[in-house]
């Protein structure tokens, strides 16, 4: 495996530190999800310590994957036959869940991540459990041509997947983004995204992270104070379900970092929304 390949900077270093988190999990008699080739990933770069705040946050990391994968079952059950992960990043889901005959899901990713993501899957002869697509494009480029081009049917309802990413966008960014989702959204289609609050960037248990993050290329750039309106104004009905809901629904501790007891009005949002109305150029909500 190429050194170019292996993802030890910017974006791309965290998915290994999401990696390294799920494979914890799957280590775990009592784990939330199955994920056999996290580790693999983990071994093929090795080990990132994180800071104290990264520790106190894999809770939420577990947590999250689990609220995903349920967001994908019940997208599938409601008659979604395709799904596209945008920055998918080590995600294995294509892998890992069960999918309907004929479910086709699309990955979209930079080349070097895909490129290493690719290399260690191939050593552990992974097989995908539905007809999966990789598209290699960088979100900042015309990326809906190269999910066009890989075989993606607007015309169908769709399952799309934003995990992990809009903090490191710009909010004009994440405008277009989600503009550009919705012009690919057929009625019947969802959208799940995670983004986080002002508050939250401003924890003092970050102090560290932030430093880090900026060492290595991926600080974050934007918030959202109101996720649900902020989608709502780009065509979606949205929900958040917060963390405490979800610990309490698969019986573990809230994580610390999420507790609204004690981080107060900070938030790392969860949210999963359905496509209601064509969007309007206004979004409110967004810093």
């Amino acid at each position: 495996m190429t050194t170019e390949a292996r993802p030890t900077s910017g974006v791309s270093r965290t998915a290994v530190i999401i990696a390294q988190a799920r494979a914890t999990e799957d280590a775990r008699t009592d784990r939330l999800f199955t994920d056999p080739y996290a580790q693999s990933f983990v071994d093929a770069v090795g080990w990132i310590q994180v800071a104290e705040a990264g520790r106190l946050n894999q809770g939420h990391f577990v947590l999250r994957t689990r609220f995903f994968d349920d967001y994908f079952r019940a997208a599938a059950q409601a008659g979604c036959r395709q799904a596209v992960l945008v920055a998918a990043g080590l995600d294995t889901r294509a892998f890992r869940l069960e999918w309907p005959a004929g479910f086709r899901l699309f990955e979209i990713d930079l080349p070097g991540l895909l490129a290493f993501k690719e290399a260690v899957l191939g050593v552990r002869e992974a097989s995908p459990s539905c007809d999966r697509k990789t598209v290699r494009a960088d979100l900042r480029e015309d990326w809906p041509a190269a999910l066009l081009a890989a075989g993606f049917d607007p015309e169908q309802p769709t399952a799309w997947l934003v995990e992990g990413l809009m903090m490191y966008l710009e909010p004009a960014d994440n405008d277009r983004l989600v503009d550009r989702i919705g012009k690919l959204s057929a009625p019947g289609s969802r959208l799940a995204i995670e983004h986080i609050n002002q508050a939250y960037t401003e924890l003092p248990q970050l102090k560290a992270v932030h430093a880090r993050l900026r060492r290595v290329g991926a600080a974050w750039r934007s918030t959202i104070e109101d996720p649900c309106a902020w989608l709502g104004a780009h065509g979606w009905t949205a929900t958040v379900v917060p963390q405490t809901e979800l610990a309490a629904r698969h019986g573990r501790p809230v994580p610390e970092l999420t507790d609204p007891a004690r981080v107060g009005s900070a938030r790392m949002w969860l949210a999963e929304a359905v496509r209601s109305a064509p969007e309007v150029s206004a979004a409110p909500g967004r810093a």
